[in-house]
């Protein structure tokens, strides 16, 4: 089966921390925990690294620690620094793509990601960052084993 993460904004830890328990990564259409959430395979400590190092050009062990904010049985919320969001909204498209190749080249478990996927996830992530910065919130990660 393996984890699902849902990526949401929200004003705060209180807020976020009012996950609802009963809910399902299926049942959640988006509003529950923030405009346009994004489900996805990818951890968050794996995308705070790729958008500081292949954006930013931070070395690997200087990535700051994700904050948690609940843990629960069933679940975990934790909160991205906004270092992690706030670059990806000033680049164009030459950034992301060296972004996304220097990635590509950083083997995971799964061995080497292909670039052109890991374009498309920082554009999806590009997007996101728009979204909470209108919204004035932060990002958060709700986490299910």
């Amino acid at each position: 089966m393996g984890v699902t993460y849902k990526y949401f904004g929200a004003p705060d830890g209180a807020t976020a921390a009012r996950v609802p328990i009963s809910m399902r990564p299926e049942e959640l259409g988006g509003d529950e925990l923030g405009m346009n959430g994004m489900f996805t395979k990818i951890k968050p400590e794996t995308v705070a690294a790729m958008v500081l190092t292949g954006i930013e050009g931070v070395p690997l062990h200087k990535v700051p620690p994700l904050e948690l904010v609940v843990l629960h049985p069933d679940y975990a919320v934790v909160r991205l620094p906004m270092t992690v969001v706030d670059p990806l909204r000033g680049i164009g498209e030459e950034a992301v793509g060296a972004a996304a190749f220097i990635w590509s080249t950083v083997p995971d478990r799964g061995g080497p990601r292909d670039a052109f996927n890991v374009y498309q996830l920082l554009h999806e992530w590009q997007d996101f960052s728009h979204r909470l910065h209108e919204a004035g919130h932060q990002p958060y990660c709700l986490v299910w084993p």
